[in-house]
């Protein structure tokens, strides 16, 4: 560690870790009664901006030429289940995941439709922040930690921000329940996650001098306490600097310790190597792993939101769809092979679909998979009422469609999912009791997890 990463360490302390509180975070692992072996996890791959689905996994070749894809569909190794020619390896697999046709909420900002999928506040307006906590904090309050030695949820690039607006986060919960983060590019060579397996003694030292002043002001405090709540805080306290100097977490995400032909199958690029992240987090008991697939990869804006303004939307599709499905291909592949299938589940989704009538509106500036400003291009806007997204692991049965939209993408015609069904699907894996658990408010009122919903029995862990 350089001389000026220490200083700037030392000077954040032992909460330095973003926007987690680890004594908070550790706290909850005292909560935990459920038996590692009988634990869940999920995982959850954001595209954020909201992914065509037309041009995707619900093609319409026959719509007319105003809502018609540019791309062929393709047949899949489930007879009957199409997508499109963009994602071939992804066809392969299909036999090993489930496709869902038929979200669709009333969100048509980015910002309501994240907060409504993600927290199921059913509010059609954007907000600045979430009043709701979303689903992955819920979660991380109700289940507490685990045995692992790892934070239970982890943000690898996390789902938190749309440009100004916050779209997850705890909401009326502690901020003690936000996520590990993990920022940067884990394909980088340079890729490191900060105050984790420090190795250094002086910085080690320190950390442990600082904790034993801290021990000496508050013996005062310690007196006046009889709860137990300071000696237990001294204890989490104690956990956290374990987190910092412990050699197995500086393991777990160390992605150089991966086989390089394992790091090539799921692509030498971001999302590639964040998607493998988030597979060895949940193999090393990591329950709650969020990571948002944008950035470069995505072209010019760096998100799926491709309004004509922004992208010409068929040619970003293209230039990122590589990326996307080698990556989610190689992660399917892995959850299966290395028997995780029963354990962890993964869902793939943004906020929205797109609108199935193609746009025609002169780009606001040149870049990757943008023509310059002023030339006229296709693009698709929001489309609340109809998206979809696949889902893999969890012990459900795979190889099916489930849901439909109409012959031109724009409805949902069968098994509507709303924000509280996917809501009431991701507890029920994770062993939460969704129609009875509540979490307080800043009042202190308690409040249902799920208002109204059900979780799908097709995504659902099987008896088998």
């Amino acid at each position: 560690m350089s001389a000026s990463n220490r200083r700037e360490f030392l000077r954040a302390g032992l909460t330095g870790f973003g926007s987690l509180s680890l004594p908070g975070l550790l706290r909850s692992r005292a909560m935990a009664a459920t038996p590692a072996s009988e634990r869940t996890a999920i995982i959850l791959v954001w595209l954020r901006g909201g992914c065509s689905h037309l041009d995707t996994y619900d093609p319409k070749p026959d719509s007319p030429a105003e809502y018609r894809s540019p791309y062929a569909p393709i047949s899949t190794s489930v007879p009957g289940m199409r997508l499109t020619e963009l994602l071939p390896m992804q066809a392969k697999r299909a036999h090993r995941f489930a496709l869902l046709r038929s979200l669709t909420h009333t969100g048509g900002g980015h910002p309501a439709g994240s907060l409504q999928v993600l927290s199921g506040d059913p509010d059609p307006i954007d907000k600045l922040k979430p009043v709701r906590p979303d689903f992955m904090t819920v979660a991380h309050y109700l289940r507490g930690g685990n045995a692992s030695g790892l934070p239970n949820y982890v943000g690898v690039n996390p789902v938190v921000r749309y440009d100004s607006f916050t779209i997850a986060g705890p909401g009326y919960l502690s901020a003690n329940y936000s996520p590990f983060v993990i920022g940067g590019d884990p394909n980088s060579p340079q890729f490191r996650v900060q105050n984790v397996g420090i190795t250094d003694p002086q910085v080690i030292a320190r950390i442990r001098d600082r904790s034993g002043l801290r021990e000496q002001l508050d013996t005062f405090r310690r007196e006046l306490d009889r709860s137990g709540i300071a000696s237990t805080m001294d204890q989490f306290e104690s956990q956290a600097i374990d987190l910092m100097t412990s050699p197995a977490a500086a393991r777990a995400f160390d992605l150089t310790l991966e086989d390089s032909k394992i790091r090539d199958r799921y692509g030498r690029n971001q999302w590639g190597q964040q998607l493998l992240m988030a597979r060895r987090l949940v193999e090393a008991g990591v329950e709650i792993v969020t990571t948002t697939l944008d950035g470069p990869l995505c072209g010019r804006v760096q998100n799926w939101d491709d309004h004509a303004v922004n992208h010409h939307i068929f040619d970003a599709l293209k230039y990122r769809a590589p990326f996307f499905d080698q990556g989610v291909s190689a992660l399917i592949d892995d959850i299966y092979d290395r028997g995780l299938d029963r354990k962890v589940m993964v869902v793939v989704t943004g906020e929205f679909g797109r609108t199935p009538r193609i746009s025609r509106v002169a780009s606001s500036g040149a870049g990757v998979a943008s023509a310059a400003a002023g030339t006229e291009q296709p693009g698709r806007d929001h489309w609340p009422q109809a998206g979809s997204m696949i889902w893999f692991g969890g012990g459900i049965k795979t190889g099916q469609v489930i849901g439909a939209t109409d012959a031109r993408g724009e409805q949902v015609v069968e098994r509507r999912m709303s924000p509280h069904d996917f809501l009431a699907t991701i507890y029920a894996h994770l062993g939460i009791d969704y129609k009875r658990v509540t979490v307080p408010d800043l009042t202190g009122r308690p409040n249902l997890i799920v208002d109204h919903g059900e979780a799908f029995p097709e995504l659902t862990r099987s008896a088998t």
